[in-house]
C-alpha cells in the first residue's frame, strides 16, 4: 500500500494489488440459487476469497456470499455467464451493485 486511507492491498489470484476504495460493491440478494454449487460469479471475481458458495443444509442448493472488506466494486461476477458468454447481470438477477456509503450503513461498518 502507498499510505493513503482510500486505497486497499488484496490478493488477487495469487498476486497483490493496491485499488482505490471502490465506489460500488456487489451485494448478493434473496434471488440468488447459487447455480446448483457450479456459480460462475466466483469464477470471474478477480480477487481470491471475496466470493463464497454457502450449500443449503437441506439440499442441493445454496447460495453466494460477498466479503464487503475484500470486494473491489469491478463488476465482473455480473457480466460474464457460462463458457464465456456475456451477460447484463447475473440470470437470476440475484448481484446487486450497491454505492459503498450505503453498504456500511446496512452493515453498521465503516469499510477499509
Amino acid at each position: 500500500m502507498t499510505g493513503t486511507s482510500s486505497e486497499v492491498s488484496l490478493q488477487a489470484r495469487g498476486r497483490e494489488i493496491v485499488v482505490d476504495r471502490p465506489m460500488i460493491m456487489a451485494v448478493i440478494n434473496e434471488n440468488c440459487t447459487g447455480c446448483s454449487g457450479s456459480p460462475v460469479c466466483i469464477s470471474y471475481c478477480p480477487v481470491e476469497a471475496c466470493m463464497h458458495w454457502i450449500p443449503d443444509t437441506d439440499g442441493p442448493s445454496g447460495r453466494i456470499t460477498v466479503d464487503p472488506f475484500l470486494c473491489i466494486g469491478c463488476k465482473l461476477c455480473t457480466s460474464k455467464g457460462p463458457d464465456g458468454t456475456f451477460l447484463d447481470g447475473c440470470p437470476w438477477d440475484a448481484i446487486e451493485m450497491v454505492k459503498t456509503p450505503e453498504l456500511e450503513k446496512r452493515l453498521g461498518v465503516t469499510l477499509p
